[in-house]
Parts: C-alpha cells; structure tokens; sequence
C-alpha cells in the first residue's frame, strides 16, 4: 500500500481526521479499549446511525493511519476489541481542544454531547 503525499502538515492532519465518523470513533475509544458492537452503541446517539459497512471502513482506515489498534481474539464467536495507540494519544489534545471549541462555539447547533 502506497503511502498518501501531503502538501503540508495542516493537509496531513485534516486528512487523518477528516470525516464525520473518525472524530466520533476516536473521542468514543478515549476512556478505554471498547468492541465493535460497543463503537456502535456509543456512536447511535447521532442522526442518522452509522452503518456497519461504514464503521468497519473507517476502523480500518484510522487502524491503517496507526491510530488505532485491533485486536483479534481466536474464540468462538470471534471478539475484536478497539483501543487508542500512543501515535492517537499525542492527537488527543487537538480532538479534546475541538471538543471545547465546539462546545463554547456551536452550542446552538449542537443536540447532545
């Protein structure tokens, strides 16, 4: 898989949190490693849901971007649990500060936190 070029960092950024699930999925995961069913739970409160073909895309394209890891459990049924990596957790204060912008900025446009 070739790797994407960028024009500069603020492009390079923007891209890996481009989207309106990848914020949504990584601000989920912050207390702790979660299932993919629990992703979607968390997730269900915001109109319309996501969809499962969705969810798995962009789990695979934050886990690609080493953002967040998967780990798959040889059981029957298979368990595949989710978690932040350490690459994710110097990009939290940048989620967590669009989380405070949002909320001190938007918050008439906004229906829950």
């Amino acid at each position: 898989m070739q790797k994407k070029k960028y024009h500069g960092p603020v492009e390079a950024t923007a891209d890996i949190l481009s989207g309106r699930w990848k914020p949504l999925i990584l601000w989920a995961l912050r207390d702790g490693t979660l299932r993919f069913g629990q992703i979607e739970e968390e997730l269900s409160a915001y109109k319309p849901n996501i969809t499962q073909r969705m969810l798995t895309k962009q789990l695979r394209e934050l886990e690609n971007d080493g953002l967040i890891a998967r780990k798959v459990y040889p059981e029957v049924p298979p368990r595949v649990e989710y978690t932040l990596t350490e690459r994710y957790r110097s990009l939290m204060p940048i989620v967590e500060q669009m989380y405070n912008w949002g909320k001190e900025h938007m918050a008439d446009r906004i229906e829950h936190e």
